[in-house]
């Protein structure tokens, strides 16, 4: 059972189709794998084996539903379920049943998706730390918010999760926890219940082992049909590498990593040059912050102003002295999140795929923190797809990603362009 858990997504997809197993027996996999090491990594906030089990062989039973029929997946706790409690990562919502799916998982299922169960998030998908530790290294965090589905799906435990990214979410753990992660351009997947952090970034989100496994879940939760990916030649592909300006909050060897992955794109024949971000991004992340404190403090009026002593110390200290961001600052701050979506827009015409860094660098030891969203908040608030590949080791033998962002709304280019990228970096 354990060597299937280790299948991806599209090759398990695959084997079903082909008749060679069936969802009961992926489902038993990733129960096992989770009886095995939940205790240690701590995924998971409510996982019911039974029912899992009866969607199973339902699945079993019946016609091919979708892209995803009996593929058993996870969804991040800041996501509503029907049929499961929905906590939010706060305790102001024990035992709270939503009476209806979000919108991605209703979607999900329609397709034929096995609901396993809720993983952890940070309180209200912010920077509180769940329980989550480090599948590779349990003393290290897993990045956050989306803690649980990051260290589940790197960890065999699912084949694919969602997670949700409003500063770096969901590429900065997978980067973390050594599994590909997907952050669509803005829009494109329905945040429909979805509890809102920051309504002007948050993006639904996918964990996956393989990039193939990406336009399975794009296809799902889309409605559109699956589109196989297309072969793309790294020879004349136009590689920007995008330092952003806050190069310098990476480490050495992460700055090493990524220049030695651009060269060695730049070798098999692409054209490789930078791309100097400049014009409005000189106040980018000060603006965008702005933006989040003022959303987020409204998204959360009524835990705000009704249970406020049941917030994190965290959360307590960024709304004490509510209202953070004056409208007249917050509609500044637009405007120039406006134009530097305007600016990336135009320049990234002139290339195919950028090349940045998933993270600082291997997840910091301690789990008191979720790391550095420095590098994430260039494509997410942008509006940009982008993709992270589980391409590097750090120097304590830690995963580290590398983060491509594509041109917005051409979500499946990038994936080819991945898969491209891909397989001549591991050649």
């Amino acid at each position: 059972m354990n060597d299937l858990c280790r299948l991806s997504a599209s090759e398990a997809v695959e084997r079903i189709n082909q008749g060679e197993i069936t969802s009961e027996a992926l489902v038993r996999a990733c129960l096992e794998r989770v009886e095995e090491r939940e205790p240690e990594v701590e995924a998971w906030v409510h996982l019911d084996a039974e029912y899992s089990l009866a969607q199973a062989r339902e699945r079993d039973r019946a016609s091919n539903r979708g892209p995803v029929h009996g593929l058993p997946f996870a969804v991040k706790d800041i996501m509503d379920t029907a049929d499961m409690p929905t906590g939010y990562g706060s305790p102001i919502y024990d035992g709270y049943r939503p009476r209806a799916d979000a919108a991605c998982v209703a979607m999900t299922r329609a397709a034929g998706g096995v609901l396993l169960g809720k993983t952890v998030t940070t309180e209200f998908a912010s920077r509180h730390p769940g329980k989550t530790k480090n599948p590779h290294d349990p003393t290290h965090t897993p990045g956050g918010s989306s803690s649980g589905s990051a260290a589940a799906v790197g960890d065999f435990m699912a084949f694919m999760a969602f997670g949700t990214q409003t500063l770096g979410s969901v590429i900065r753990p997978a980067s973390f926890c050594g599994c590909v992660g997907y952050k669509p351009s803005y829009g494109e997947v329905s945040t429909t219940g979805v509890k809102e952090n920051t309504g002007s970034f948050d993006t639904v989100g996918l964990f996956g082992r393989a990039v193939e496994d990406l336009p399975l879940f794009r296809a799902a939760v889309t409605g559109e049909p699956v589109r196989p990916l297309g072969p793309v030649s790294v020879k004349g592909l136009r590689v920007g590498l995008c330092r952003t300006p806050l190069w310098d909050r990476a480490e050495d060897y992460t700055q090493a990593l990524v220049e030695g992955a651009a060269a060695q794109l730049a070798k098999a024949g692409a054209a490789v040059s930078d791309l100097d971000l400049g014009g409005p991004f000189t106040d980018f992340e000060t603006m965008g912050r702005r933006v989040s404190d003022y959303e987020i403090a409204r998204a959360l009026s009524w835990e705000r102003t009704r249970h406020f002593d049941r917030l994190s110390e965290f959360q307590q200290g960024k709304m004490k002295d509510w209202p953070v961001v004056s409208y007249e600052e917050y509609r500044e701050a637009e405007r120039v999140m406006a134009a530097c979506r305007a600016y990336l827009d135009g320049a990234s015409e002139a290339f195919d795929v950028l090349l940045t860094p998933s993270a600082t660098g291997e997840a910091p030891a301690g789990l008191d923190n979720t790391g550095d969203t420095s590098f994430n908040i260039l494509a997410t608030w942008t509006y940009a797809p982008c993709v992270t590949l589980p391409v590097f080791k750090g120097p304590a033998g830690l995963p580290v990603g590398l983060q491509l962002v594509g041109r917005r709304c051409r979500d499946h280019r990038l994936f080819e362009t991945s898969r491209a990228v891909l397989a001549a970096l591991s050649g």
